[in-house]
């Protein structure tokens, strides 16, 4: 090859091959020095009047001679020479370099050149050197490359390219690498570029050989007859060759793209029996897996893998080599191995873990749940040696003692429920089986696994809810034995007050027993909240505006150590909840935060919509998806031990010291929120906080009950002023018959007492037998019934329908320690009652009494 050249004379003036040296002689110098002091001395002699003219002249010549030279070494036609450039070390290294050399000026001008330069460039002589832009003008190949090495000397940076010449006659042609770099780091030399061309076709040949036979190798590789794979150590899929991917109905080209990973071409837990390999530092591992693969449309195809796994120094795992043999044919040609293509099959894909152990309980063969299973426990890259490993070390001993079983021969192994090993609290049965057999074989016995964890997690939710209800029922119960105690003590306690004036001595211990006993109601009302029996009356409403109205009560109640943050939800649906309750949850929830937290923190309260979607994503236990408004209550305090948590909502459950708390308020926040319709869950670690998240089920217009559908209680809802002791009437006193029916003797007796005194004419029976006998008897002549609802032999609802049968007008007022809700499901439809519940003062009875008679 030779380079493309120009015909046209260069237009440099000169053009040096190598270093111009100046040389200089001392002689000269001397002769000179001789001159001048021969003549100096002649003018001495001959006179000072005589030798000023010659001494004149002599100046002059010498001044002229000085000026002459400023000027050419100002132009650059004299110069000093420099010691360093006549170095002949460096001098021979850059004339004899095996690449071609040429340094030019900031006109483009080439100031030097060495010998490989002038032949690359194919210049006959010195003469003839251009630089490297006018050697390659014209060929299109190279100009491109050309102008960004000329830029890059422009600008006084570094530059590279590779070109091809191409060549004449029939010549191949040739590579060249063409660098450009400034001459140095100063002003001056920067202005200064130097060239390096260099052949490389040799080089350029030797790759496209390698090339050639790496394509060759993968074009070998993507037509055996063998499937083959390669996975990195982050479980993506590297490579896979084309017989593969075509039995997986895979685009090559698309695999190639990146984004598989192992998990998408293995079936089932199959991946796990590769990445189960136990990692030994600097070791080379080969193993044998007869497992499905997945292809694109969801079929398996049975396959043989023998997969080899490098481990570097640090037992780190490297990418894999995996040869994969169909055996889909195996089913058709050989029924040997089609048996055991079946059996490998059903091993692997069994939804139970499977493993043969020896007498030391060391793995000797595990499916591919097994190997899933002791990943996810060990936490490691492979699977644990040893299936003890895979126990918790407090129930290891019952699965050793089972194994040992095995190998002493029994055959009737019970199973044995054991705690898993890892950080989440996982429980399995372990079933195992002994062995038949030789000297030869090293399983002892076969060891299945179920992992009993979800299971045990609902037996547990069960018991717990079954233990809550009949906790409730138990509450439920005691509160209603309680109000009729509590209803006769305030009953009595209303004639001793009516008997007594302020002044007496006694009046004060009286009002203390009023006190009490109003005090011992609100706990029992606790108590019906926790049960879900008590009275509900509810109302449409804002939650924001609630909220906000509640903002002073709660800042008063926490104090001023802990800040109150109120964050309000946009668009809130309303809610239908009873409003006093509802400021009980808030308050009770409020009031444990502050006392977690004594030394101070922050409380937040948050609101928001939950739509049907995010709901059925939260799958909070029990809650069906709907649309709910979510309140969070979340403090910064001590947190609630684990061991507690699931017992918070207990009646009497308490962690306060005795006397500063009952016990009962987490417990009637659980009762409110769940008569309500809604669900109350908390989250909580020791020293992170508390977070209680209500869920109140969305309020609908459209769905409200017609007033119509109402007039069934109508009379019960307008009895709800009479139960309000700070608005009492002024005149309670009336005329009529009464039927009084309560099981309770000295309730009864009170109840009638005080009817009687204000005017009322009492009939009083202790069952809902005796009653009906009573109206019989009277023959209709009875105005009002109040009556409990539960009684023996007859209750209330029952009472109601045989009354109603014999006078359909006949009103009647139920009393009762149980919610109204409690009962009103047993009654017929259309059903005019009033209701007062249990405990309640004499002005209550009379006033709802009076108020219900006098009702048309």
């Amino acid at each position: 090859m030779t380079a493309e050249t120009n015909d046209h004379p260069a237009t440099e003036p000169f053009v040096a091959h190598g270093p111009v040296r100046r040389g200089g002689s001392i002689v000269l110098v001397l002769l000179i020095a001789a001159g001048i002091v021969a003549v100096a001395v002649w003018l001495m002699t001959i006179g000072r009047s005589q030798a000023q003219p010659y001494i004149l002249g002599v100046l002059a010549l010498l001044a002229t001679v000085g000026l002459f030279n400023l000027f050419a070494f100002a132009a650059g036609i004299i110069r000093f020479s420099d010691r360093a450039s006549d170095d002949p070390v460096m001098g021979r290294i850059a004339d004899h370099a095996h690449d071609g050399l040429a340094v030019t000026d900031s006109r483009g001008h080439v100031v030097y050149s060495n010998a490989a330069y002038l032949t690359l460039t194919g210049a006959a002589s010195p003469q003839d050197v251009r630089p490297v832009e006018r050697v390659f003008i014209g060929n299109p190949d190279v100009s491109e490359a050309v102008f960004r090495l000329l830029k890059a000397a422009r600008e006084g940076k570094r530059q590279q390219e590779e070109v091809r010449i191409a060549g004449h006659d029939g010549d191949q042609g040739r590579w060249l690498r063409l660098r450009v770099r400034p001459l140095g780091q100063t002003k001056r030399e920067a202005r200064y570029s130097v060239w390096s061309v260099a052949d490389i076709t040799r080089d350029r040949e030797r790759q496209e050989d390698v090339f050639q036979e790496l394509q060759h190798a993968i074009e070998y590789l993507d037509h055996a007859p063998c499937g083959f794979f390669s996975v990195n150590p982050a479980g993506e899929i590297a490579y896979v060759n084309a017989t593969l991917a075509n039995w997986l109905d895979y685009d090559l080209a698309e695999i190639g793209s990146g984004g598989l990973k192992l998990t998408d071409i293995v079936s089932g837990d199959g991946a796990s029996l590769l990445t189960s390999i136990v990692p030994v530092p600097g070791e080379v591992k080969t193993e044998v897996f007869d497992i499905d693969l997945r292809m694109r449309g969801g079929k398996t195809l049975p396959v043989r893998l023998y997969h080899k796994l490098a481990f570097g120094a640090d037992g780190a795992a490297g990418a894999s080599r995996t040869l994969v043999i169909s055996r889909a044919r195996d089913e058709r040609s050989d029924p040997e191995r089609a048996a055991e293509v079946r059996f490998m099959r059903f091993f692997d894909h069994t939804p139970m873990a499977i493993a043969t152990v020896d007498r030391g309980g060391n793995v000797v063969g595990a499916n591919a749940r097994y190997a899933k299973l002791a990943q996810s426990l060990n936490g490691e890259g492979g699977a644990a040696k040893s299936i003890f490993r895979a126990v918790n070390p407090r129930d290891r001993g019952l699965l050793i003692a089972a194994i040992n079983q095995a190998a002493e021969g029994q055959g009737d192994i019970a199973p044995v429920e054991v705690m898993l090993d890892g950080p989440k609290e996982r429980s399995a049965q372990f079933f195992v089986t002994l062995v038949e057999k030789d000297e030869r074989d090293a399983e002892t016995a076969i060891v299945y696994m179920l992992e009993t964890t979800e299971r045990r997690a609902l037996e547990n939710q069960i018991n717990q809810s079954q233990k809550m209800e009949m906790v409730g029922q138990l509450a439920g119960g005691i509160a209603h034995d309680f109000n009729n105690v509590l209803s006769a003590i305030m009953m009595a306690n209303d004639f001793l007050l009516n008997a007594h004036k302020p002044t007496d001595p006694s009046f004060q211990d009286i009002m203390q027993i009023k006190q009490n006993a109003t005090r011992a109601a609100t706990l029992v009302r606790q108590l019906l909240a926790f049960s879900r029996r008590q009275t509900l009356r509810p109302q449409v409403l804002d939650l924001g505006d609630a909220l906000s109205d509640l903002t002073m009560l709660l800042r008063r109640l926490i104090g001023e150590k802990v800040k109150l943050d109120l964050v309000h939800g946009r668009d809130l649906w309303p809610i239908k909840v009873d409003v006093s309750q509802f400021e009980q949850v808030v308050v009770n929830l409020a009031v444990n935060a502050r006392d977690a937290m004594p030394d101070g923190g922050k409380l937040i309260i948050r609101t928001s919509n939950v739509p049907t979607e995010q709901a059925a994503q939260l799958a909070n236990k029990g809650m069906p998806a709907a649309d709910y408004v979510k309140i969070e209550i979340s403090d910064t305090g001590t947190g609630i031990p684990a061991d507690i948590v699931d017992k918070i909502f207990e009646p009497f459950f308490s962690t306060k010291e005795v006397g500063k708390g009952t016990g009962l308020g987490l417990s009637t926040v659980y009762g409110i929120v769940k008569q309500t319709g809604g669900f109350v869950y908390v989250d909580s670690a020791p020293g992170q906080g508390t977070t209680f998240r209500i869920f109140l089920p969305r309020h609908r217009p459209e769905q409200e009950v017609a007033p119509e559908a109402q007039a069934g209680n109508g009379a019960a809802k307008e009895t709800a002023a009479a139960t309000d002791a700070a608005k009492p009437k002024p005149d309670l006193t009336g005329q009529g018959t009464i039927l009084l029916v309560e099981d309770e003797d000295g309730l009864r007796s009170l109840n009638a007492r005080g009817l009687r005194s204000r005017g009322y004419s009492v009939i009083e029976a202790a069952n809902g037998v005796e009653a009906i006998e009573a109206l019989e008897e009277r023959q209709g002549a009875v105005d009002l019934v109040v009556s409990d609802v539960v009684m023996p032999e007859m209750d209330g609802p029952t009472l109601l329908k045989e009354m109603r049968i014999r006078n359909p007008e006949l009103k009647i007022i139920f009393v009762s320690g149980y919610a109204e809700d409690a009962f009103e499901k047993s009654l017929p439809e259309n059903q005019q009652f009033a209701f007062l519940p249990k405990p309640f003062t004499l002005t209550q009875l009379v006033a709802a009494v009076k108020e219900t008679i006098a009702a048309q």
